[in-house]
């Protein structure tokens, strides 16, 4: 299994997740399995059939997180300054043709929330952008066609 790179504050809420659904979750289905099961024909019953289902979903979560977790590199935040563009940078960057610029954090697949300026290091803009510095022009390779951007500011 290849490395996942994650923030600290994304491997701690992995982690999170794991522990509430081995904890929390477990416990509430096998709930809903005892009182669906009680007295019932299983075969007919869609309250059992759903809890199986939803416990089937759960223990897979699980098993994903943990293979995550398992092989998981944290990324540290680089120092202010930093002058190259790698994962934990945040970076400013400005579309050509477009006077607002906007930041990015560059993080690994398994964290990356676009929505929240979380990018990963393998889409089109977080690759382009890894190791280049301030100043740079650099081209974009999307799915929708090729861009430019400039990098004000590496941080």
């Amino acid at each position: 299994m290849a490395n996942t790179f994650l923030t600290k504050e994304g491997y701690q809420k992995l982690q999170e997740e794991l522990d509430y659904l081995r904890g929390t979750r477990r416990a509430e289905i096998a709930e809903r399995l005892r009182e669906a099961a009680f007295g019932e024909d299983l075969v007919e019953n869609a309250e059992y059939e759903a809890a199986k289902n939803e416990q089937a979903f759960i223990e897979g979560r699980i098993k994903d997180l943990e293979g995550l977790l398992a092989t998981a590199r944290i990324i540290e935040s680089t120092a202010k300054g930093s002058e190259v563009v790698q994962l934990g940078s945040r970076v400013v960057i400005q579309e050509s043709g477009n006077k607002d610029s906007e930041e990015y954090f560059i993080v690994g697949a398994a964290e990356a929330m676009p929505a929240e300026g979380k990018i990963s290091n393998e889409s089109p803009l977080g690759r382009a952008l890894l190791n280049h510095k301030e100043g740079d022009q650099v081209e974009v390779q999307a799915p929708d066609g090729s861009f430019k951007v400039k990098i004000i500011e590496v941080a």
